[in-house]
């Protein structure tokens, strides 16, 4: 069943059961409304008879027989104190009951039975000595028959209430079911892989939420199944090249084009174009560890500082080749539950990329705080170009020193790994480039 029906549904049964209970108790109290009413009503009617009966005329009784006959009023006079039923509009059998049963059975009732049914009744002395009752009746008959009819009246209100709700109901719940059909088919677009194609869908509230989810959950799939066929092609170009270096001179070797010399060179570069192709696989193949959940990060607690000299210390030889002056400002101890030697291994790579592209100065720069620790490694080259800027972190993406290009994707994923952050960007007084690390403090 679709969702706007099981809605429309719900939302029924819920106005059904509602109104039936409502309805019962209106039902249910509406009787005791009546009764009271009409007890009022009799009170009234009593107080105009005592009146006339109190009327020192001679023509009262008269009067009053005749205001009887004309109203109709089912009434009782009888003096308790010798049993005599003084004036009646009732039954006789009915009259002689009430009067008999009077002070054992009815003197606190609001309901008394008679010969052709139920009465409400209202009973009152009408002398000082109190022993002359008048009780005054009506027909229980007469209110259930107006009882009857309000509940057909309240019934057929409910109902057309209830048609009307369920129209409300489709509307609202189709405003609400609407975008959520609408977000289905921008879904299935992604399903389709048809991100380009998935447009906005007009919500608020959660679904709003969910759509902005959907949307930015396709931007990412597409940016990552781009960068997967970045990588792939990157990753053939890679293997491809030091593998047709390897083919050619072995098959020149083979050949006899290659003698001597020529072909010692030859092995040379067999030797040199296999040692690469096997760090390039190797550095692939801990990338992937480092994306699963490959047991191959083994953190522990490990002073961060001491990491940075370490790496300063592996880092002199190259500067010193590429004659780079390294400075560094390192502060007190800063421990953190890493793995020490990837995140050795992630401060090398940035910081020989750092010496690489620098032309005298690469400076590495800690700030300790209470919570984490900022690492910033700085050079003085040419900086990074705008264009590469966005992806500088992602396989094979090689800048002019590059090597593998494997190198930063795999710091990031080390830094990442260890609960921090890596960004790169340009310097913006002057030239050069800065690297800036984050790692959190977890003693």
């Amino acid at each position: 069943m679709k969702l706007l029906y099981q809605l429309n549904t719900a939302f029924t049964a819920l106005i059904v059961v509602l109104m039936s209970f409502t309805a019962f108790f209106i039902y249910s109290l509406l009787m005791d409304m009546l009764i009271q009413d009409e007890q009022r009503q009799l009170k009234a009617r009593s107080e105009l008879l005592v009146n006339l009966i109190n009327d020192p005329g001679e023509k009262r009784e008269t009067q009053l027989a005749q205001l009887l006959q004309d109203r109709n009023y089912p009434i009782l006079l009888f003096n308790k104190s010798n049993d005599q039923i003084v004036f009646r509009t009732l039954s006789r059998e009915t009259s002689f009951s009430w009067m008999e049963n009077y002070e054992e059975k009815w003197i606190e009732e609001e309901v008394w039975e008679g010969q052709s049914g139920k009465y409400v009744v209202y009973d009152f002395p009408i002398n000082s000595n109190g022993d002359q009752i008048m009780v005054m009746a009506t027909p229980l008959n007469d209110l259930q028959s107006v009882q009857t009819e309000f509940a057909l009246r309240m019934l057929l209100i409910f109902f057309l209430g209830l048609v009307v709700a369920i129209i409300i109901s489709y509307f609202l719940t189709r405003r609400l079911v609407t975008p959520l059909s609408r977000l289905k088919q921008e879904v299935q677009k992604i399903e389709r892989r048809q991100f380009h194609s998935v447009q906005p869908v007009q919500a608020s509230g959660e679904i709003k939420e969910v759509e902005q989810s959907v949307r930015e959950m396709a931007a990412e799939l597409s940016r990552y199944i781009h960068s997967q066929k970045q990588f792939f092609q990157n990753a053939s170009h890679e293997l491809k090249t030091p593998l047709m270096s390897i083919q050619g001179y072995a098959e020149g070797i083979r050949d006899g084009v290659f003698e001597g010399q020529s072909a010692e060179k030859g092995l040379n570069v067999i030797v040199s174009e296999t040692e690469r192709l096997k760090k390039i696989v190797n550095e692939m193949i801990l990338l992937a560890k480092l994306d699963s959940s490959e047991d191959v990060y083994h953190p522990e607690r490990t002073d961060l500082i001491n990491l940075l000299q370490q790496s300063k210390d592996r880092m002199i030889p190259l500067a010193k080749e590429r004659q780079v002056d390294l400075k560094t400002d390192f502060d007190s101890s800063f421990y953190s539950i890493v793995d020490p030697e990837r995140v050795l291994q992630a401060l090398i790579n940035i910081i020989s990329n750092a010496i690489r592209h620098a032309e005298s100065e690469v400076s590495i720069h800690t700030d300790v705080g209470s919570e984490e620790i900022i690492i910033k490694v700085t050079d003085d080259g040419e900086g990074i170009s705008e264009d590469l800027l966005p992806q500088l972190f992602q396989r094979f993406i090689k800048g002019k020193e590059g090597e593998t290009g494997l190198g930063l994707a795999i710091s990031r994923a080390i830094i990442e790994r260890s609960g921090g952050k890596i960004q790169a960007s340009n310097l913006k007084e002057g030239k050069g480039a800065v690297f800036e690390i984050r790692l959190p403090r977890k003693d």
